[in-house]
């Protein structure tokens, strides 16, 4: 077979004299330079063999050159030998533009067979005539399988996926009906994810139809009406079996183990990317996350490279984005979206992400409304805000019970030698579990009080590693994961975010949760004792940012303040707020911040007052529980004096030492908690299939900053600090549960 030299047949060429060489295709415009460009550009018309092109060179040193330059073109995949004898030329130049060897796939393409399946209602006298029509074959023996369904969660697909790995051969997943069409993936045994990983992250994601199939006794998907017009149905049929033939003429790219989507009411498509979850109980190892619980948590050193926005990380906030954006999507990811609050002013950077699984119902329409519905993030920066959004709806996934996490099954009595009560961290006061009913009937989810632990009643315990002593240490399952089974306990504790944060190391995410406990037992104590504390000279830090802030609330009509409540323990934390001015309602709203540099403590705690500040923009306040609301339309400074800086005490200035290094900031928080005679507990929950760090910290003794009344810290560090002469009575603590 005769073949000629030239260039590949999707690219067009132009010689412009003295300029050099262009080629054009759909993906653009690629220009030639240097020597022999516009000679050889001429002689690579695709009329003559390589020994033509070479000898046509004017002189004797130019067959060496052009040689060298068609060997450099080749390489960039712009130039081939092809053979002549082609039937359809713009096939040929099709498969070209996708990196293959034209001819050969042609060929390839032409005889594409494949083994058909039907599922749901995908009609196959309907498949059947369109994949032949599309030039594809039906056989039983084909090595290719195509599987048309209506819901990627139909369960028979177990089984499809079950016969493919044990034959070892690939198959092809296709929806062709409904409104949006989905191709792929191409599930290949032994490379890449099974049906079982794509599952559990489409359960993820209608986690709300999975209570409500629950609900009704159904392990299969919700059924869904049929919606196609011919042409839709038409589309879907053809993508899929471009799917196939593209396999078959030998195609390989990493798109194809992911899902394409196209919305045909809005003419868009994307692409979800799907990973093998290593913990997969199919294709992986089931017991990962069980052996790294029962392991101790060693920390190591971690060089600090950005110390802007509101931390210290080791990542910067772009590479932390860059490294977590494909886990965006409301297919496969496992955050559906993110996006601007919609009523944020430009100067606020707020984000929000997807529910909140802390709050999630156990049952369908048993939802609350709270503050905490959904993740959120803020910064001092669009950045800063979007990975903050990002990180702490995949901080939450992380801690969400799944069933694969290490547990111990006992009653207390027989572990308490290894066990923290969980009171001891709850902090119930006896007088708040006698009168628990009538109070969780008329508040917000997130100050529910738990039922008193039955020290006999066997419950799931998991290990934590102290961070103080070196050695394991029990608490509840159900206090430490999100959505944990009944039977797991979670009547007698429950768990919430406190003391969870995820990092760019897990140094960082330690570092994080360590401070967040640190700062809500600060603003418990204040919060509480209703004190009167020293403001922050907000003004002394000189940072152009918060200038902005001043500005942009003073544009609302708003003024901001700052209040200093580090406690006993040393380490900065800041209450923040901004409220209406010269009218009613004032609309208070605050946010906190920790940290050992105070001037980040001040700028966490304003980028928290700007993540609730949408929230009392325009006619109606969001979505939010009654008692913010009636905070927002009743609170003024005039009766909550604490909220205003005590004018006998002068701004604390605070002594800080940068350093470089992450672990060496872990230390000095968990010598700091060791000081007043507490100890830091840790629990690892970064997951395999997410890789971001996540860290659940626990001191027991620290307070919440909801309302939890149990003695210790919130009676006794008021007066050991000379705040109050002695401790408040349990009837006067502030009435006002804190509702953030």
């Amino acid at each position: 077979m005769t073949t000629v030299l030239g260039f590949k047949r999707h690219l067009q060429p132009a010689v412009v004299a003295g300029e050099g060489a262009y080629l054009f295709s759909e993906q653009g415009v690629t220009a030639l330079r240097g020597s022999h460009v516009e000679l050889l550009a001429r002689l690579l018309d695709g009329t003559r063999t390589r020994h033509e092109v070479l000898s046509a060179a004017p002189d004797a040193a130019a067959p060496e050159a052009l040689a060298e330059l068609v060997a450099r073109l080749s390489a960039a995949n712009l130039v081939a030998e092809y053979p002549t004898e082609v039937a359809d030329h713009q096939a040929a130049a099709y498969w070209e533009a996708a990196g293959l060897e034209g001819a050969v796939a042609v060929d390839r393409a032409a005889a594409t067979s494949v083994r058909l399946l039907t599922l749901g209602s995908v009609d196959a006298a309907r498949a059947v005539p369109a994949c032949r029509a599309a030039g594809v074959e039906i056989s039983a023996g084909a090595e290719l399988t195509v599987v048309l369904c209506d819901d990627y969660l139909d369960p028979r697909l177990a089984a499809v996926d079950a016969e493919h790995r044990a034959t070892g051969r690939a198959w092809l997943l296709a929806k062709p009906v409904g409104t949006t069409l989905w191709v792929g993936p191409v599930f290949e045994p032994g490379r890449g994810a099974c049906w079982t990983c794509l599952s559990h992250r489409l359960w993820g994601n209608r986690w709300a139809e999975a209570q409500v199939q629950r609900a009704l006794n159904e392990t299969r998907p919700a059924p869904r009406p049929a919606v196609s017009i011919t042409v839709s149905l038409d589309m879907g049929f053809g993508l899929a079996m471009l799917a196939a033939i593209q396999w078959a003429a030998g195609l390989r790219e990493p798109g194809q183990r992911d899902i394409r989507t196209f919305d045909t009411l809005r003419m868009r498509s994307r692409r979800h990317q799907l990973d093998r979850r290593p913990e997969c109980e199919t294709c992986g190892d089931p017991r990962l996350v069980l052996r790294r619980s029962w392991q101790p948590v060693l920390l190591g050193s971690r060089r600090k490279v950005s110390c802007e926005g509101g931390g210290h990380r080791s990542s910067t906030g772009q590479e932390v984005y860059d490294r977590y954006r494909h886990l965006i999507s409301p297919v496969t990811g496992l955050v559906a979206e993110l996006r601007p609050h919609p009523r944020a002013p430009e100067f606020t950077h707020v984000y929000v992400a997807d529910e909140n699984p802390m709050l999630r119902p156990t049952r369908p329409g048993a939802m609350r409304p709270s503050l905490r519905r959904r993740n959120g993030g803020k910064g001092v920066t669009d950045l800063d805000a979007r990975v903050s959004a990002l990180c702490e709806a995949l901080e939450r996934r992380s801690g969400t019970f799944h069933g694969d996490e290490a547990r111990l099954r006992a009653g207390y009595e027989q572990v308490r030698e290894l066990a923290v009560h969980p009171n001891a961290c709850q902090l119930y006061d006896e007088r708040q579990y006698a009168g628990r009913a009538e109070w969780n009937a008329t508040h917000a989810p997130t100050q529910d009080v738990c039922e008193p632990l039955d020290e006999r009643v066997p419950i799931d315990w998991t290990p934590l590693w102290s961070l103080t002593h070196d050695r394991q240490v029990l608490l509840p399952t159900s206090m430490l994961y999100y959505g944990t089974p009944p039977e797991s306990g979670h009547g007698f504790t429950r768990a919430d975010s406190n003391g969870a944060a995820a990092g760019s190391s897990l140094e960082d995410a330690v570092l994080q949760g360590l401070l967040e406990l640190v700062e809500r037992d600060a603003v418990a104590v204040w919060w509480y004792n209703r004190t009167r504390q020293p403001a922050v000279d907000i003004d002394a830090f000189a940072d152009r940012w918060i200038a902005r802030q001043h500005e942009g609330h003073a544009g609302l009509g708003r003024v901001i303040w700052a209040l200093d409540l580090t406690t006993d323990l040393g380490i900065p934390v800041v209450a923040a707020f901004s409220r209406r001015v010269g009218e009613r309602p004032e609309e208070i709203v605050f946010g906190f911040g920790a940290h050992f540099d105070p001037h980040l403590a001040l700028r966490r705690a304003l980028t928290e007052v700007n993540q609730l500040l949408p929230l009392v923009l325009g006619d109606e306040y969001g979505l939010t529980d009654p008692e913010a609301t009636r905070w927002w339309r009743e609170a003024t400074v005039e009766e909550h004096p604490y909220l205003l800086p005590d004018p006998a005490r002068p701004a604390a200035a605070h002594a800080w030492t940068p350093t470089g290094d992450l672990l060496d900031d872990v230390r000095a928080g968990v010598a700091a908690i060791a000081r007043q005679g507490m100890e830091v507990l840790v629990l690892d929950q970064t997951r395999p299939d997410i890789e971001l760090p996540v860290a659940r910290v626990v001191v027991p003794g620290l307070r919440h900053f909801w309302a939890r009344f149990g003695p210790g810290r919130l009676f006794d560090v008021p007066v050991r600090m000379g705040r109050l002469a002695a401790a408040t009575p349990y009837e006067e603590l502030n009435p006002v549960p804190l509702f953030v």
